[in-house]
């Protein structure tokens, strides 16, 4: 998508609603700010509600957690 923006007079960012409703960007939607290759690119940070809903990519016990640590530790030890 390519929309066609503009910057205020003191450096504002005025993303198009287009934009803006594709992102999901409401009103004190916190975003970060990246810039590579000479590009802008924002980033929506999730809140903590939206992270708690995802499915967790690894499922592991605390017990299991440890187990392997020891064990990197060991293995580092060598």
């Amino acid at each position: 998508m390519i929309v066609e923006g503009r910057v205020g007079s003191k450096g504002e960012l005025f993303p198009p609603k287009k934009i803006r409703e594709k992102l999901k960007l409401k009103p004190n939607t916190r975003v970060i700010y990246k810039v590579k290759d000479g590009r802008l690119i924002v980033d929506v940070i999730p809140s903590i509600e939206e992270v708690s809903k995802e499915d967790k990519p690894v499922k592991i016990s605390i017990r299991e957690f440890y187990e392997f640590r020891r064990e990197l530790s060991r293995n580092a030890e060598q």
